[in-house]
């Protein structure tokens, strides 16, 4: 018992996605997928592809996939912080445990001046909100 087919599929893109429309309905019943538009996440682009018009439906399913994707961006964002919190961590234990002399001076001068610019931006931050309360 397999799953119907959605009517709309969405090939991931860099910016976006290449937007098609599913049709089963063909002589050999095989599956094509016909090109309806090229969507960019990053500005709201919506561009018919060729000659096709988008109907009512194909720009509700657009826009809600846009939606849905813009979450599970920012979910992956968020994600990759944690992750660079817990990297941070590991390198700190690295760093006091296991590094060797020569280890340390590869890395040293670039890891300061990394995390001097992240401490900036994030006390600037901090700073900018504990402004915004007043």
């Amino acid at each position: 018992m397999s799953t119907p087919l959605p009517q709309y599929y969405f090939r991931v893109r860099e910016n976006g996605a290449a937007v098609f429309k599913i049709d089963t309905e063909n002589r050999q019943q095989r599956i094509e997928l016909d090109q309806i538009a090229v969507v960019n996440i990053r500005n709201g682009d919506v561009k018919p592809h060729g000659q096709h018009i988008l109907t009512d439906t194909d720009k509700a399913e657009i826009a809600n996939w846009m939606t849905e994707r813009r979450s599970i961006l920012a979910q992956r964002d968020m994600d990759d912080i944690h992750r660079a919190v817990d990297y941070l961590n590991l390198t700190t234990q690295w760093a006091q445990s296991k590094a060797t002399a020569d280890q340390l001076e590869q890395v040293t001068d670039r890891l300061l001046m990394a995390m001097h610019d992240l401490r900036s931006v994030l006390v600037r931050k901090k700073s900018d909100r504990s402004g915004n309360k007043d």
